[in-house]
């Protein structure tokens, strides 16, 4: 039986999805046909990138809102939905990351990234999921090594993430019976990408972050919009409640290093 990625007419909403990563997988779903819609906290980013879509051929429309908030999700999405259909795809990939020791993290800061990541993830999977295809639909969820793997100057991030990946199997065993597959992506280096700049300001530590990579190079977010692909697509029709991670065997080999660089690099500015 041929097995097709093609997602033309199929409905495809990424938040957090005007820059980096989650463009870029907005980008690749509309490549293939998918009518797309984005959100972002910034109506600039959303205007440019649902033009940029249009300019592709794609049916793409946008909207803000700020994942700490569920007014504003539920109103953006039912705006969608209004529009669209039944959503057979969502990625949720907002996210907050800075580097800080945990002597140093003010209260705030921690809270500022368990808001974003974690009840924003939260916030995203409760109102989309009255508005998904059942059965069929698909939901990703963009987590990060952090999740599994404890690092330096990343403690918020560890324990936000953590919830991420929780909250994603335990919505597989639960949206299951409705034919909701739910899983994560957990992207490693991706150039380019805000988070990599913060995490690996200057040269030395770029360097330091690649001899790490087993594939040697960095990923881009093709890479993780391919992943996105797969598992929304007929070939992941049996994957649920899985942790995937994206990232050319990285996290097999030097997240210690990169713990390692983020705990001096903290360090020095103390």
């Amino acid at each position: 039986m041929a097995i097709s990625l093609d997602f033309k007419g199929k409905v495809v909403v990424v938040v957090g999805g005007t820059s980096g990563i989650n463009r870029g997988i907005a980008e690749l779903f509309a490549a293939q046909g998918a009518r797309v819609a984005v959100a972002s906290r910034r109506q600039k980013k959303v205007d440019e990138t649902v033009d940029s879509l249009q300019r592709l051929g794609a049916d793409a429309i946008g909207f803000t809102a700020d994942v700490r908030e569920p007014k504003e999700l539920e109103s953006g999405l039912e705006e969608v939905h209004q529009k669209f259909g039944d959503f057979d795809v969502v990625v949720s990939g907002a996210a907050g990351n800075f580097p800080s020791l945990a002597n140093d993290l003010s209260w705030n800061g921690f809270k500022s990234v368990v808001d974003i990541d974690l009840r924003g993830t939260f916030h995203v999977m409760k109102a989309v999921f009255p508005r998904l295809r059942k059965p069929g639909a698909s939901v990703i969820n963009i987590s990060a090594p952090q999740a599994f793997l404890p690092m330096k100057a990343q403690v918020h991030v560890c324990a936000a993430k953590a919830g991420v990946d929780m909250i994603t199997r335990t919505l597989a065993l639960e949206w299951g019976a409705s034919g909701v597959r739910v899983n994560s992506i957990v992207p490693g280096p991706i150039d380019g990408t805000e988070g990599m700049a913060r995490l690996a300001p200057d040269e030395k530590s770029r360097k330091s972050a690649i001899r790490g990579v087993p594939l040697g190079r960095f990923g881009t977010p093709v890479d993780i919009g391919n992943a996105c692909l797969f598992l929304a697509s007929d070939l992941g029709s049996y994957i649920s409640g899985a942790i995937i991670p994206v990232d050319g065997g990285w996290s097999q080999n030097n997240c210690g290093m990169m713990s390692e660089h983020l705990g001096m690099m903290m360090e020095r500015k103390a």
